[in-house]
């Protein structure tokens, strides 16, 4: 497609606010002429580059001056737009067309600057270590994420994979969660201890180095295995360097530190795990394609690791093959289901979510799921963005209780999880046939071979897929209600992508759980209603 550029030299009062700005013409652009006054200053005119549309390159706004090398980095991957020395008025009125914010410790991140960003700003990077000139309570509120850049050396590196050694060794996470959630679980959480444990060094540079030197401070017996590394360095700082086989075998911690190539990739594999000692725990701050990731689930899986702490993974972020990928999207469509089908909506206030799964409760961290579901009641009744940072605190906010409750099933705890509940007590609901026999809007959804199904509305059994829309009709179960329901869709050019009946008895009440890839007009869905035996039905958007 063809575009055109113009390039603008926008004046200012203050020299130094002098840029040069280039609007291209294609439709992914916008652009904005905003006049604003500042106290003693006169009026300034700022011409404001946005980009719209799914394929656009995120806006980021330099607000303090960088290093080349960093600017040209960030523009491999954004639109960067370099405005420095901004009033707190000129930043409030350019936030709002910006997806992320660097700044150094001269601009001051204020609530207002969040407020005015109308929840476009994802993150605020502050280019230094303090984040003291960054409102983070207002950051929160926000679904903002802050971020600063201490030195990224060597023993930075080394620290942070001392850091998830010793978090990883005493559950600090999962007792985290644990008294967030309202429990005092003090001698659950108890770990084991990293004195007189064996660590193997794996790569053993300046990082693993500085690892191993910090590890012995701990107490710990100190291994490492790195083809090119000097037996001498190893020697003068009480290390051993031993065999990869030797090191695996006989480590109870592993912690990888070795560079990504056709050599190192995938080296910790289904062959490797089964040569470890069983509960063996491995940190891995080095790079994510070291490990097969798949062999690692299977291993936690088994019970040869007992655990993984991983600052890198194959693909960042995840790909949509991830295993939890699937149960993120469910959980998010559940909720989104289940205040549709409340009367008014606004009135939610109690909500319990149950999860199934043959895993033990300490393996199902269920923090991401939890705000997900959040996310899919709160956002379709509100102006508000919720995603994991704010998810608790926008509920407790709007007075919704969300409560959690696990059932620990039989089998093999291959999947994270076998389904998930969300049932929403004290409301009316539009659909009367959601309404469980203890008096709750219930709906139920599993993952079926990557792809969330709604299979429980109300006491009735469903399956069809989360995808698109879905009308779901209480009807007579009696023939050709299908080619009825479907017959109407299809005169008005709607595709039906599934369809499932899930009824009480032959010939009793059913209900009927259409997916369509487009939302029927509002004439087609009375049609649908008009039909004799039809006795409620709703239309509820994904």
């Amino acid at each position: 497609m063809a575009t055109s550029t113009t390039s603008l030299n926008v004046p200012s009062l203050n020299p130094k606010l002098s840029s040069s700005l280039s609007i291209s013409s294609t439709p992914q652009f916008s652009v904005s002429s905003l006049n604003f006054r500042t106290h003693g200053r006169g009026t300034r005119r700022f011409i404001v580059l946005a980009t719209a549309g799914l394929d656009a390159k995120p806006t980021v706004l330099v607000a303090e001056k960088l290093g080349a090398a960093g600017l040209d980095l960030l523009k491999e991957f954004a639109n960067v737009d370099c405005s420095y020395n901004l009033s707190p008025e000129e930043l409030n009125t350019k936030i709002s067309l910006c997806d992320a914010l660097i700044v150094r410790s001269g601009t001051k991140v204020s609530r207002e600057v969040f407020e005015s960003s109308g929840g476009r700003l994802k993150v605020v990077g502050r280019a230094g270590v303090g984040i003291d000139n960054v409102d983070l309570a207002a950051a929160t509120e926000h679904g903002c994420l802050v971020v600063n850049a201490p030195t990224a050396n060597t023993v930075a590196a080394a620290e942070h994979g001392i850091a998830l050694l010793a978090a990883m060794a005493r559950n600090v996470a999962q007792a985290d969660a644990s008294v967030k959630a309202g429990k005092w679980l003090r001698n659950k959480y108890v770990g084991v201890s990293l004195v007189g444990k064996t660590l193997a060094v794996m790569g053993f540079g300046k990082v693993g180095t500085e690892v191993a030197r910090r590890a012995k401070g701990l107490g710990m017996h100190v291994i490492a295995h790195d083809p090119y590394a000097p037996a001498d360095r190893a020697r003068a700082i009480g290390v051993e360097l031993v065999t990869f086989d030797e090191a695996i075998a006989t480590a109870d911690f592993i912690s990888l530190h070795m560079p990504l190539t056709p050599t190192t990739s995938k080296m910790l594999n289904d062959e490797t795990f089964g040569k470890m000692k069983k509960g063996v725990r491995i940190v891995n701050v080095a790079r994510g394609g070291v490990i097969d990731e798949e062999a690692l689930v299977r291993a936690l899986d088994s019970g040869i690791v007992a655990q993984a702490a991983l600052d890198v993974f194959r693909k960042e972020p995840p790909s949509p093959e991830s295993k939890l990928k699937p149960y993120v999207i469910l959980a998010e469509k559940l909720g989104r289901l289940a205040v549709q089908l409340v009367t008014g909506g606004s009135g939610v206030k109690s909500v319990k979510v149950t999860y199934a799964s043959a895993r033990a409760p300490d393996d199902l961290d269920t923090r991401v799921l939890r705000a997900m579901i959040t996310k899919g009641i709160i956002e379709p009744i509100s102006s508000v963005f919720v995603n994991l940072v704010n998810a608790d605190f926008t509920a407790k906010q709007r007075g919704v209780r969300i409560t959690e409750e696990r059932i620990v099933l039989d089998g093999s705890p291959e999947a994270p999880l076998e389904s998930i509940q969300v049932q929403i007590a004290n409301v009316e609901s539009k659909f009367a046939s959601a309404i469980s026999d203890t008096g709750e809007i219930r709906v139920e959804g599993r993952v079926k071979d990557g792809v969330p199904h709604l299979t429980r509305v109300g006491s009735f059994e469903v399956d069809v897929s989360l995808e698109g829309s879905i009308i779901l009709c209480r009807q007579v179960d009696q023939p050709g209600m299908i080619g009825k329901v479907g017959s109407i869709l299809g005169q008005e050019n709607v595709n039906v992508s599934f369809m499932s009946v899930g009824r009480i008895a032959p010939r009793k009440q059913a209900v009927m759980a259409i997916g369509v890839d487009d939302q029927p007009s509002k004439q087609s869905l009375q049609r649908i209603g008009e039909i004799p035996a039809i006795e409620e039905f709703v239309f509820l958007k994904l």
